[in-house]
């Protein structure tokens, strides 16, 4: 099965492409831009199956399909965004929340191996989908968490937030006066609920405000280390793909 993958970050491609290689599967090319992959299907047989990211260098990757006439399956790959989640589960598309797990890739190529239908790509509307997510519904995100302790139940605020991590199984919110308490839900769930301006999911394990970063330090494998005021129990690090976003995101 000879597969492309089109990602404008190109650390990101390099990484998917190994765990694509590792499940062995072949890759036929890394594309990083719209204009670029244009050029490509023009002069290329259409491969097997396509890993697409939303957002590229230079536009979003449905533009490709205004000039291409793309006959190939998707699989999109995207960081976390409610607007481009709901858009896929509407038009029954299947995606890869970054960082993307292994299980979850080999998961996504089975489903693509057993129930896809030629014609499914020329039938989804992406005109429709680019109009969500380029001018998506205002949401309004949480601004408070209730917390049981015992018998009681407490209000924490968001702005008494100073992280949100998981830890066997479970998910904690920590707050500025250094305590943790137990939340009855998952990180996927509260990156769904928080303001993106202002929280952050910098890896597998923790979700930070702007506010609680008290010091950015250099790491090991081109990471980075988040130093927060109180919470001390493990190290903050940013996930190596997440690097270039993060940096964006703290302007």
């Amino acid at each position: 099965m000879k597969i492309i993958i089109i990602e404008d970050e190109k650390p990101a491609a390099r990484l998917l492409q190994r765990k694509l290689e590792k499940l062995g599967y072949t890759i036929q090319a890394l594309l990083h831009s719209v204009e670029e992959s244009i050029n490509w299907f023009e002069n290329n047989s259409h491969p097997d199956l396509i890993f697409l990211d939303i957002q590229l260098s230079d536009g979003l990757s449905f533009e490709i399909f205004d000039k291409i006439e793309i006959k190939s399956p998707i699989i999109f790959t995207t960081a976390y965004d409610e607007y481009a989640l709901r858009a896929f589960k509407l038009n029954s598309i299947d995606y890869l929340l970054k960082p993307i797990d292994e299980d979850e890739l080999e998961t996504a190529i089975s489903k693509f191996q057993n129930q896809f239908q030629k014609n499914a790509v020329s039938s989804l509307d992406f005109e429709a989908i680019k109009k969500m997510l380029v001018n998506p519904v205002q949401k309004e995100y949480k601004n408070r968490f209730s917390v049981k302790i015992g018998n009681q139940i407490k209000v924490v605020l968001i702005d008494e937030v100073e992280c949100f991590y998981s830890e066997n199984k479970g998910t904690y919110l920590h707050t500025i006066d250094n305590r943790d308490y137990l939340l009855d839900c998952s990180l996927e769930q509260l990156e769904a609920e928080l303001n993106p301006d202002s929280f952050y999911r910098i890896s597998r394990k923790f979700i930070i405000p702007l506010q609680s970063i008290k010091e950015i330090q250099m790491h090991t494998n081109s990471r980075l280390k988040i130093i927060l005021p109180t919470y001390k129990e493990d190290e903050v690090i940013v996930a190596r793909e997440k690097v270039s976003d993060f940096k964006n995101w703290i302007g």
